[in-house]
């Protein structure tokens, strides 16, 4: 069995070292062959150079530099690098845990699954603040589907997050890869790369399960821990679910090209930001409720204001040595 693992980084080396550090410390099964691919995605810091010093360390490292900005357009260029059959996706601020390749090794024995995810835990730079609303975890990178094994799709509402995700590549050779026009950039916090792909791959009726033993260790930085951030990050993930929005039939009732449930989610989230400004409601409420707002007016600005390039399919090439 071979793997592929795709990291992409943009002026995080520090951040870079831990994680390949906690690459170099999980347990690896002898049967599986493992690849790591950093994608340099633009960076004016020394991450080059912190990817030379790891070359004596950690076997088959590769470095890359893509130079289109973005999340989608770097690992886009691992995809189509590797040579793996197995392709595993996580970022520069996470550390895998000892038993991340175990995990991999034993799920994709079976060969009726396609892919598979697993929990973002926290490590807080800081304690975390009591006005951080529990349903907005995501803004600062902690989700969790609960502690047993479960299959995606109806029934199961979770969705498969790209920084702790593992592929087989003819998912990508089906469905194509990702989305540039959506994800995170230096130019600001758009997201739904995730979204998008998790789509069109259960449209594809391919099988993954959410694995709770699958776990990454995501570092909360300290300017995470602000309203301004999350603000910025609500807003950037109501522009893509707008953008989103443009290409897809909605199965939902509508208001003027906005779902009802989410006009109705924003305006009784002004109610609880009225009520935490006049001391009625905690501020984790009320703050959530502000976000709610965010998210709707992000939607209407990428729904109907924001360009969108097109993104075409694009074919993945499988080598012939592929296992």
């Amino acid at each position: 069995m071979r793997l592929d693992v795709l990291l992409p980084t943009y002026n995080r080396a520090s951040l870079l070292r831990r994680t390949l550090d906690s690459l170099i410390a999980a347990r690896r099964p002898a049967d599986l062959q493992v690849a790591v691919i950093v994608i340099d995605n633009n960076s004016t810091d020394h991450t080059a150079e912190v990817v030379a010093h790891y070359r004596s360390l950690l076997p088959n490292l590769e470095y890359v530099f893509e130079a289109r900005q973005g999340l989608s357009a770097a690992l886009n260029a691992g995809i189509c690098i590797g040579t793996s059959e197995l392709i595993a996706t996580i970022n520069d601020d996470e550390e895998v845990d000892s038993a991340w390749f175990e995990v991999i090794h034993e799920f994709f024995l079976n060969p009726e699954f396609d892919f598979a995810g697993g929990p973002y835990k926290p490590n807080w730079a800081h304690t975390k603040p009591d006005w951080i609303p529990s349903e907005f975890g995501a803004v600062v990178g902690w989700v969790e589907a609960g502690n047993q094994r479960r299959e995606y799709g109806p029934g199961f509402n979770a969705m498969l997050m790209g920084g702790n995700a593992v592929f087989r590549r003819h998912v990508f050779e089906k469905v194509g890869l990702f989305n540039i026009a959506l994800g995170r950039s230096a130019k600001g916090l758009a997201s739904c790369e995730d979204e998008d792909m998790f789509g069109r791959i259960l449209a594809a009726n391919f099988r993954g399960m959410y694995l709770p033993e699958l776990i990454i260790h995501h570092y909360i930085p300290p300017e995470r821990l602000t309203r301004a951030y999350h603000r910025r990050w609500c807003w950037g993930r109501g522009a893509s679910y707008g953008m989103l929005a443009r290409g897809r039939k909605q199965q939902v009732a509508q208001l003027f090209g906005v779902p009802r449930w989410q006009i109705r989610r924003a305006t009784a989230g002004a109610l609880s930001a009225l009520k935490g400004m006049l001391g009625l409601a905690p501020a984790s409420e009320s703050f959530a409720g502000e976000l709610r707002v965010w998210d709707l007016a992000g939607y209407i600005y990428g729904r109907f204001f924001r360009r969108m390039p097109r993104t075409p399919a694009q074919p993945v090439p499988m080598p012939e040595h592929a296992a």
